[in-house]
């Protein structure tokens, strides 16, 4: 406004002091009619005609191209940031694209969670060539299910910039080249690129945009959605078991993972119908400098990896806890069928355990949604604390069943753990370090875990081979939970205490300091703004 105001001035100024001239000259001739004025003007006249086309144009060189660009800018950045005006249909498609949610969801888990009847066959194959190989094979299926979470921080950059749909249908058709490649190896080494690590990483890429795409479709009803979600991929997780057990019985491993590629190739096709109703994240200016761009990439880099959240303790200590906790949280789904195997020798339909697991975990979830709804602030993570120390004692009770009967109880308490801990994992993150950073709260937290969840099912492996049977290996594995479960105890007295201060402390502040801008600060919630560059 200040720019403009002068230019007006400067604009205005030359007409002024030609109306000036052009009065005293005009004034002039009025009592001297008789002297000829004409020779005398046309020197004065032949300045002024020159400034009088230029202020005209000025206007409109200075004020037009940059004011009215910018203007038609800002409003993209702010409605992209806020989405304010937007309304989703709440239905019509939103029903398909929660159909294909539900598909991935649960093929996806469907197979990671069904792994032990994978790692069976898979011992059973290797151990031609070698008997001491439970070490190695675990490493197979732990390294699918940590690049889920390894990858989430990644994808989810990916996703901002690419789109749902885009980063959704690539990471589906990297799943489905993992898990049908894998068909044609025999080797182990190879099968951890390509189930471990190429299956592992499309199935990370195809996981995290089916959740952000039902954002873009609901919001009175996205609670339902996501319930849908749940159930569905529950059915997929009860199912799949069975499943793959009667693949195995019929056809051989690499036949199973043929048809395993279907259901990835099906994801493919499904993952198009996420079309993205919000607008683009992406900017469009055309004209743009070579620091500019730099200076947008490394905005874009601050932006994406920031690490402001590790300067909340509660989040840190609540992080750690969770990734202490996961060393031991996937060693049942590896492990189980093969030590059923091993000790109860006249029990044929092992899959009946994970069947119990994912009709539970499906229950917990829709369960542990409506409780922890009911449970102010983060005294939801005392449900958190609960599932790790039932989880972990599980996890040593599996050694101590002398019947299958017992094995089933069991599995079903472990399932109900696995709900509980994956639905509450957000509404955490929520209370912890608010709505602006959730989403990098969470995906940091998720490669946080990815670690020692690989790492996990092969040291179990490893403690098979050293002690001739899997107790010592369960024992083990209900050891990290428990952990997990003590040290996430404290992070509510934590915050409370530290709430507590920051109270004390403020209102000194507020005694001695002036007035602040309410215009200054951001109120939780609302979008980082972005500097135009």
């Amino acid at each position: 406004m200040a720019l403009q105001s002068l230019a007006s001035k400067e604009a205005k100024g030359p007409w002024r002091e030609a109306d000036q001239e052009q009065q005293e000259w005009v004034g002039s001739p009025e009592p001297e009619p008789e002297p000829e004025p004409v020779p005398v003007p046309p020197p004065e006249p032949q300045p002024e005609p020159q400034p009088l086309p230029d202020p005209a144009p000025l206007p409109e060189l200075e004020f037009e191209p940059e004011p009215v660009h910018e203007s038609k800018s800002t409003p993209t950045v702010e409605t992209r940031g806020t989405a304010r005006g937007f309304q989703p249909p709440e239905g019509g498609f939103g029903w398909m694209v929660v159909f294909a949610a539900t598909w991935c969801n649960g093929s996806i888990f469907g197979i990671q969670n069904s792994f032990g009847i994978l790692y069976s066959m898979l011992l059973q194959e290797e151990r031609e060539k070698n008997r001491q190989v439970e070490f190695q094979a675990a490493w197979v299926g732990a390294l699918s299910m940590g690049m889920i979470f390894f990858c989430s921080p990644i994808v989810s950059i990916f996703t901002d910039r690419l789109g749902c749909r885009i980063t959704a249908t690539a990471g589906a058709a990297v799943a489905f080249i993992g898990l049908h490649t894998s068909s044609f190896t025999s080797s182990l080494s190879l099968r951890y690129f390509t189930y471990g690590i190429l299956f592992g990483c499309g199935c990370s890429f195809a996981f995290q945009p089916s959740l952000v795409i039902l954002g873009h479709y609901f919001q009175r009803r996205l609670g339902l959605a996501n319930g849908v979600v749940s159930a569905g991929s529950s059915i997929f997780s009860i199912s799949f078991p069975l499943l793959i057990k009667t693949l195995g019985a019929k056809i051989k491993l690499a036949q199973t993972f043929q048809v395993l590629s279907t259901f990835m190739f099906i994801l493919t096709l499904l993952s198009l119908t996420y079309r993205p109703l919000l607008p683009s994240s992406q900017d469009t200016p055309n004209k743009r400098g070579v620091r500019t761009l730099c200076q947008r990439i490394l905005s874009q880099l601050r932006k994406y990896f920031n690490m402001r959240v590790f300067r909340q303790r509660t989040y840190r200590i609540w992080a750690f806890g969770i990734a202490a906790a996961a060393l031991g949280y996937f060693v049942p789904y590896v492990h189980l069928m093969k030590y059923v195997e091993e000790e109860f020798l006249e029990i044929k339909q092992t899959w009946v355990l994970l069947v119990c697991i994912g009709a539970t975990s499906g229950l917990g979830r829709l369960v542990s949604g409506r409780v922890s709804d009911s449970i102010p602030g983060l005294k939801k993570i005392y449900l958190q604390v609960i599932s790790f120390l039932l989880l972990g004692l599980m996890s040593m009770m599996i050694p101590l069943c002398r019947g299958f009967g017992g094995l089933i109880v069991v599995c079903l308490f472990l399932g109900l753990c696995d709900g509980f801990f994956i639905t509450i994992m957000a509404p955490i993150a929520f209370e912890l370090v608010g709505p602006m950073q959730a989403s990098q709260a969470i995906g940091y937290l998720l490669g946080m875990m990815a670690l020692p969840m690989i790492a996990g099912p092969p040291i179990a492996g490893l403690l098979r081979n050293c002690f001739g049977d899997y107790h010592v290996a369960f024992y083990f594995a209900g050891v990290p939970p428990i952990i997990g479960a003590i040290i996430l105890f404290f992070v509510p007295l934590m915050h409370q205490r530290m709430f507590k201060k920051e109270q004390r402390d403020s209102s000194k502040d507020k005694m001695l300091a002036p007035d602040a801008d309410p215009n200054g600060e951001l109120l939780p919630g609302s979008p980082i703004p972005e500097e135009p560059i």
